[in-house]
């Protein structure tokens, strides 16, 4: 019975070519998306659940809480991890992770110098505690003693091809120390948050370091790991209080800051595998690619990009409901009972869906080489998962039951003698959903199209705006500690060069990925910690102000000289507000330690993402010798850059130059939002799309039902005009109606996004003017070819069958 039930199935198929084709083709394009968005999903929400008893494994966070303001942080003394396995029987391990950043290697017994990036120290628990696998060496010795180093898999190949490079050694930068290779890891999964491929071993520093480390000096992320069993919201709630009260209260007091009321410290512990999603509002993230509410958000239209293609379904199918009427009439009069009736009805959707999926999943393979680019990830379609085959055929069974339950019903409970009489009507209620499903698909599709225009909006507004300084034409020279001494002679150089007017020396720049700092800042004389404000702080020389072209409002820029200014700072004006100081010029500041004579003022420019507002900075003056800045002030722009390597190759002949356009490192700063905006309009084209695919077919339905009533108008001195507007006025009706939903809710949704961003556009009337134009032109331009066919039609044709 099944057999035959699929059966006539497929000779429906194959006997309404239009209406199989725009079903099967609509529901294949929402499947090749929804595969797409799934896996895109899927992989950012497994972030480091390959690791064994991630479920145990923690990173440490804190919340600074002072007058109501948050400032929340993962960086800690290099204390807190000894003093967690010490102090508590329920931490299994700890470990600390700091990371580098970029450096040159070099082989021992080479001249080339090679630049690689990904480095970090980390302790020898670290690798314990995230349990990673070796190829080469003995993971439980790897970081254990001075000057050694593990290597990534990826790294291995590239300088040691085919072979076991435990044992090498090799200098780091300018390091005169070789270290050797103690370890080869595997490399870190596209799915896990950290990408490390060097990780050094802490004991160099701890060597290095003669005086006891304060718990207020903090750079260091810290892993801990818990025994099976603990509860952890009470671990929390006794690790958080008795470390602020027996270690950061302790070291705050002896350098003469007492943490007041007005301050509340909390420490928490951040599951590993929340690390991924659950981090977008700590500063100074480096590792962290995404946020929960974006994969919500993808989630949601992965939905809805399924549940309009599932309405282009029922829509068509209710539609032609005259043409199968007879039919059921038919069956009915023969002994058909109304279960064998939905049965068929059930397994011609069934069918259709089935065809879709797999075409859909043919598709998804087809473009998932394009989606990887967009995305920037390397998903790949999960051939090879269990779960995977069985998935998608419970997912078309699934989908082909849902969208043909009403259809089946529905179709199976026309009454044999209406019908066969000619006494059929298709009714109200199958109109009225019709009518219901349609405003459904508009709704959506308009809420897509604000956000689409809205997202495109503010990245446009972030990366044209003016940020407090100058990103153009300046070109950053990375390596340049490589110099040593011979760094200002080289800076000297490159200031004589045709189109350079200025050139700075510090690592301290205003784009992500760059030098951070930071430090507890109070006027002279005050004591309490309620009057201290948090600041970054810069090291960058004479030139700096000028490379970048800010703006001093107040005092003077450093001077040259190497002696000169070092008991001065400049501050920029967020941390002249924070201090309240109205005229900072001459005033003295504290870290608490040293004195310093504030002699300028800079103009607040953004450092960080434009999610936050501009924070108390202070610029010093010293050397971080590890990025060149050079301005550069004409069109040629190809023969100075030939002029700075040439510079660059006389001092450093066996260090390849490397550069990069700061505009294009801010742009990047940005990049995981313009990928998400890109990913987002591609799927929301592709739902509109699907809709307005399911809107010809029902307006050609609609148009043929009424092509006797046409005729008839037409004959009676209708003109074209005239049918155009009866034709075109019920669907538009209904996108109005759509309008009216659609634009409240995507002024809530906007507004609960932009909500992250400190600098952010107005939402404009106009977005939801062109919002709503563009439905109501996708609707004409759907439904508009069948209504002037239709209108053009010689009457005569229509009615010689009556």
């Amino acid at each position: 019975m099944i057999l035959n039930y699929f059966k006539i199935a497929w000779r429906n198929l194959l006997k309404n070519k239009s209406f199989s084709f725009i079903n099967i083709f609509g529901l294949s394009i929402g499947v090749a998306a929804c595969i797409l968005i799934t896996t895109y999903v899927l992989h950012e929400s497994s972030y480091d659940e390959h690791i064994p008893n991630s479920e145990n494994i923690y990173r440490m966070t804190g919340k600074f809480i002072k007058d109501g303001k948050i400032i929340p942080t993962i960086h800690f003394s290099s204390n807190t991890a000894p003093t967690l396995i010490k102090d508590y029987d329920e931490v299994e391990g700890s470990g600390r992770i700091q990371q580098v950043g970029n450096k040159h290697i070099r082989l021992e017994g080479e001249d080339t110098q090679h630049y690689e990036e990904n480095f970090a120290y980390a302790d020898q628990s670290i690798i314990d505690i995230l349990d990673i696998q070796m190829v080469y060496g003995d993971s439980k010795m790897a970081l254990s003693s001075p000057n050694t180093i593990v290597i990534s898999e990826t790294i291995a190949n590239r300088y040691f091809k085919d072979q076991n490079p435990v044992g090498r050694s090799l200098y780091l930068g300018n390091n005169k120390t070789l270290f050797k290779i103690n370890g080869v890891m595997k490399d870190f999964k596209s799915n896990s948050h950290l990408n490390y491929d060097f990780l050094v071993t802490f004991k160099n520093i701890e060597l290095r370091t003669k005086r006891q480390i304060k718990w207020y000096e903090t750079q260091y992320f810290t892993y801990v790991k818990l025994k099976p069993q603990t509860d952890v919201a009470t671990f929390e709630r006794k690790m958080s209080n008795d470390l602020v009260k027996n270690y950061y209260k302790p070291d705050y007091k002896e350098v003469g800051v007492y943490m007041g009321e007005a301050w509340d410290v909390t420490l928490a512990l951040q599951p590993l595998t929340d690390i991924n999603l659950y981090s977008s509002h700590i500063d100074f993230e480096k590792n962290i690619r995404n946020d929960i509410r974006i994969i919500w958000i993808f989630g949601i239209v992965a939905l809805f990009i399924l549940v309009i293609a599932s309405i282009n379904f029922v829509n068509l199918s209710t539609a032609k409901s005259i043409n199968r009427a007879k039919e059921v009439g038919l069956r009915k009069v023969v002994g058909s009972t109304r279960t064998q009736l939905i049965n068929q009805f059930l397994s011609e959707s069934v069918l259709i869906v089935l065809i879709a999926f797999t075409i859909g999943t043919a598709l998804a393979a087809l473009f998932m080489p394009l989606f990887r680019n967009i995305s920037g990830i390397n998903l790949t379609i999960p051939w090879s998962s269990f779960a995977f085959i069985p998935s998608i055929l419970v997912a078309s069974l699934m989908v082909g039951i849902l969208a043909g339950l009403y259809p089946s019903f529905y179709l199976s409970k026309f009454n044999p003698v209406n019908v066969l009489k000619g006494k059929f009507s298709s009714g109200n209620k199958s109109k009225r959903l019709r009518s219901s499903l349609v405003v459904f698909q508009f709704t959506i599709s308009i809420i897509l199209i604000v956000v689409s225009l809205i997202i495109n909006q503010q990245i446009n507004f972030i990366l044209n705006s003016k940020i407090g300084f100058k990103k153009e034409q300046v070109v950053q020279i990375y390596g340049t500690d490589m110099l040593n001494k011979r760094i200002e002679t080289f800076k000297g150089e490159l200031k004589k060069i045709p189109g350079v007017s200025h050139a700075s020396i510090s690592d301290y720049l205003p784009i992500e990925g760059t030098k951070r700092n930071v430090n507890n800042f109070t006027i002279e004389g005050k004591i309490s910690s309620d009057d201290m404000v948090s600041g970054q702080v810069w090291l960058i020389d004479e030139d700096y102000i000028e490379t970048m072209g800010m703006t001093l409002v107040e005092g003077r820029n450093f001077m040259s000289g190497e002696d000169s200014d070092k008991q001065t700072v400049i501050i920029n004006q967020a941390m002249a507000e924070s201090l309240h100081l109205n005229d900072p010029i001459g005033k003295r500041i504290t870290n608490t330690i040293h004195l310093y004579e504030i002699v300028g003022v800079v103009k607040d420019f953004n450092y960080d993402t434009m999610k936050t507002s501009v924070q108390p900075l202070c610029f010093f003056k010293g050397k971080s010798p590890y990025i060149t800045s050079v301005k550069i002030n004409t069109k040629d722009v190809s023969r100075v850059l030939d002029g700075l390597e040439a510079k660059w190759n006389t001092f450093v002949p066996n260090v390849a130059f490397r550069h990069e356009f700061m505009d294009a490192s801010f742009a990047k700063m940005y990049d995981g939002v313009s990928r998400v905006k890109t990913i987002f309009t591609m799927f929301a084209i592709l739902a509109i799309l699907i809709a307005c695919l399911g809107l010809v077919a029902l307006s050609a339905y609609m148009v043929e039902q009424r092509n006797k009533e046409i005729s008839v108008r037409k004959i009676l001195g209708a003109s074209v005009q005239t049918i155009f507007v009866l034709l075109t006025k019920n669907f538009l009706s209904l996108v109005v109606i759509a309008l009216f939903i659609a634009i409240p809710t995507s002024y809530y949704l906007m507004q609960e996004w932009l909500k992250d961003y400190e600098y952010r556009i107005g939402m404009s009337w106009s977005v939801f003017a062109i919002a709503g134009i563009s439905a109501v032109v996708i609707a004409l331009l759907t439904i508009s070819y069948h209504a002037i066919k239709s209108a053009l039609i010689d009457p005569a044709k229509a009615l010689r069958t009556e």
